[in-house]
């Protein structure tokens, strides 16, 4: 499944409150390196799981779903439909 980019929202197992969204070619390793803390913003609330994840067939468009998901209006969207 590698000709997808997935925008996924995790969820730290140690925060229930705690939400991270990202984007990936590759979602199984970039939850790995969420958890193994090599990214900065989600080290401190490790470890995580994948709460949701869409696959998009153009980057540019999962690009764009990701911002709007970032966005006060999408946090929001999320939080009702995730």
């Amino acid at each position: 499944m590698r000709d997808y980019t997935y925008v996924y929202i995790l969820q730290s197992c140690q925060d229930a409150r705690r939400h991270y969204t990202g984007i990936s070619n590759d979602l199984a390793d970039r939850l790995r390196r969420h958890n193994a803390g090599e990214c900065p913003h989600t080290a401190k609330y490790r470890p995580w799981a994948i709460r949701s994840a869409i696959a998009f067939r153009e980057r540019e468009r999962a690009a764009e779903f990701e911002r709007y998901l970032k966005s006060h209006s999408g946090r929001v969207f999320a939080s009702r439909h995730f």
